[in-house]
């Protein structure tokens, strides 16, 4: 037994020293940490130093660092991109400000859920705010959005789909369109399900257009 716990010392030497050389590590594509910044007074996450502006609004159970990987995606396809932690419509206001002031034009406005309500009921009070809003699973009609461009992303089974519909359908403007998903999935929680590409691949598209 002593004899066999030597040899497994041994081996476990040989396999460290191996994993230890001076080979270079596996790539696992760069720092994807969003920057700390102040917003407003409250703290917010930046990726990108794009000439397109976004700020993202997070869901009730989310955070702004949960916007990472999507963050990351939306920078590289050349914006600058904030997700705020307090997703109050001042504090969405504030980082479209903030966006403005570094020579930013044109702001998209996206959000999945209470972070979607939020800048429902922002731009409703300033519709001439957003170049283009994306939203993900709305839960609440309102009146007064303005002409931008209007994405919504739902699942058809979750209980509010038909909330994206009648605001893609009710709302000004000559381009807003819903895309309804296969699933019941809500928010935020579509980017861990199997339509994950599909909703990134979207969002990504009209954010370039």
């Amino acid at each position: 037994m002593r004899a066999l716990l030597v040899l497994l010392s041994v081996l476990l030497a040989v396999v460290v020293a191996g994993c230890s050389g001076n080979d270079d590590p596996p790539s696992t594509g760069g720092d994807t940490t969003g920057t700390k910044i102040e917003v407003g007074g409250g703290d917010a996450l930046q990726w990108g130093d794009g000439q397109y502006g976004v700020v993202l609004a997070h869901g009730a159970v989310f955070d702004a660092a949960s916007w990472e990987d999507q963050a990351t995606a939306i920078a590289d396809q050349g914006a600058t991109v904030i997700a705020v932690e307090n997703i109050s419509p001042e504090s969405i206001a504030a980082a479209v400000a903030k966006l403005h002031d570094d020579g930013h034009a044109d702001v998209a406005l996206m959000g999945g859920s209470a972070g979607a309500d939020a800048i429902l009921q922002l731009v409703s009070q300033q519709p001439g705010l957003p170049h283009q809003l994306v939203l993900l699973s709305p839960n609440k009609v309102v009146d007064g959005l303005g002409d931008e461009p209007k994405l919504f992303i739902a699942s058809e089974d979750e209980p509010v789909a038909d909330v994206s519909q009648q605001l893609a359908d009710n709302s000004p403007g000559q381009n807003n369109d819903v895309i309804l998903l296969p699933g019941s999935d809500h928010g935020q929680n579509i980017f861990d399900g199997e339509n994950a590409d599909a909703a990134m691949g979207a969002i990504l598209e009209r954010l370039a257009g």
